[in-house]
């Protein structure tokens, strides 16, 4: 099917403004662009509403980090969730990704700790990663503190999903209990060869030049692109938690995410594993743009809340 016209009028609006690339640029000048395109241009009134927010930190690997706690509507105990942005390990903060965390907060009915890690290049490979297993393993010995019961899940979108992704797998050999992880359009495979990589090699908001300026930033002096902290599908996958995995029609990381899906079932992992048709990478912000993206973000939040309670 074509890309939701919503989304395509979003798109055309963006090719016309004639932005330079984001990977012409710095690093710093993609973060201002990101957070413009999305806190920045978000009106009030399309703010998700939860029952409160907090902001705290929490400990990573070299420090602490910040964090942002969400609260949903009602009495507790509630599952405690560990969000993991995306925006290519570069990009990306608990503001950019505010309006999604809050999403998975009220349609999982669900704690939501978004955690918000180094970023490249200034703190390469492994750094995101390291923080990101250093935070859940606090977190999850700290669960009396947020959802309050022993339910512990993990989301992350794109390169957070990577991130969540590889969390689960060091947590699950910890022998910490997961009971469900949740990822959106995750990045799972560094130099994999797929399909959806040249069929959506441009023109639908990640392109495949800007990938390329992503990997480079975060691992491009890593010589092993199959390191299971970089590219979680190369990992032994037998015991993890049951996962809801989401992708898009017109995305470049569509193949490797449905991949990861077949990859879990293999190693006889429940995996629910959902393309959104229409949609393209970054849908998960675009509700307030689009009804049928609000529309999979409610059905796979719900889902991914369904796994969380069993």
């Amino acid at each position: 099917m074509p890309v939701d016209p919503h989304i395509a009028a979003v798109l055309s609006m963006l090719d016309q403004a004639g932005m330079p690339p984001m990977y012409e640029g710095t690093a710093e000048a993609g973060r201002d662009q990101y957070l413009a395109l999305t806190h920045g241009s978000r009106a009030p009134e399309h703010v998700v509403q939860v029952g409160s927010s907090e902001d705290r930190t929490v400990p990573g690997s070299e420090g602490d980090l910040k964090a942002r706690v969400y609260r949903p509507e009602g009495e507790g105990p509630f599952p405690t969730v560990i969000f993991f942005h995306g925006g290519g390990w570069v990009i990306g903060d608990l503001d950019t990704h505010d309006n999604m965390a809050r999403n998975v907060c009220k349609g999982s009915s669900a704690v939501v700790v978004s955690v918000d890690y180094r970023l490249a290049p200034e703190h390469p490979f492994p750094a995101a990663a390291d923080d990101a297993v250093a935070s859940a393993r606090w977190i999850a010995q700290h669960l009396d503190e947020f959802g309050g019961d022993q339910r512990l899940g993990l989301v992350g979108d794109s390169a957070g999903g990577n991130l969540a992704a590889v969390v689960a797998q060091v947590l699950h050999a910890d022998g910490t209990a997961l009971v469900a992880q949740f990822l959106i359009y995750p990045a799972v495979d560094a130099e994999g060869e797929y399909p959806s990589r040249v069929e959506n090699a441009k023109g639908y908001f990640l392109e495949k030049d800007t990938m390329d300026w992503f990997y480079g930033h975060y691992a491009g002096a890593w010589d092993d692109a199959k390191n299971a902290r970089l590219s979680p599908l190369h990992a032994d996958l037998t015991g993890l938690p049951p996962a809801v995995v989401v992708t898009a029609e017109f995305d470049p990381l569509r193949d490797e995410g449905e991949a990861y899906g077949e990859a879990l079932r293999a190693a006889g992992v429940a995996a629910d594993v959902h393309r959104y048709d229409g949609m393209i990478h970054g849908f998960f912000d675009m509700g307030a743009i689009s009804p049928a993206a609000q529309k999979a973000i409610d059905e796979s939040s719900a889902r991914f809340g369904e796994l969380l309670r069993g």
